[in-house]
């Protein structure tokens, strides 16, 4: 099976989970799996495809959308087991960052207005 994401890179997922991630959950199949789901989001929250629209979009829209999609992806990977290789309180506090940023960006993507310009970028 390869990797089948469009929106965010194995390598940007990642850097987002950190090193300490379970091994056993840290796998293609699960990237695939995730990613899928967060493209999905963001296809819905913006009401537009930006999977199939992709390679059109601006590269710097494409960098908050590819931080968006790794983070998602990075927080279960870190809640896959969150003894692997971290403390509680490492993980609690990664979890955190992640969703304080998705929110921002989130945020943004509710605008339709945002939304318009990002696609015309």
């Amino acid at each position: 099976m390869a990797y089948s994401g469009t929106i965010a890179t194995e390598a940007d997922i990642a850097l987002m989970a950190g090193e300490n991630v379970d091994a056993t959950g840290d796998t293609e199949a699960n990237h695939n799996l995730l990613m899928a789901q967060a493209e999905s989001y963001l296809c819905n929250l913006m009401r537009y495809n930006v999977v199939d629209n992709y390679g059109a979009l601006n590269g710097d829209v494409k960098a908050m959308l590819t931080e968006w999609a790794a983070r998602y992806c990075a927080i279960s990977l870190i809640a896959y087991n969150l003894t692997s290789g971290f403390s509680i309180l490492e993980a609690e506090d990664m979890i955190n960052l992640h969703i304080y940023r998705m929110q921002q960006i989130e945020r943004l993507l509710r605008n339709q207005n945002v939304c318009t310009y990002l696609k015309g970028a």
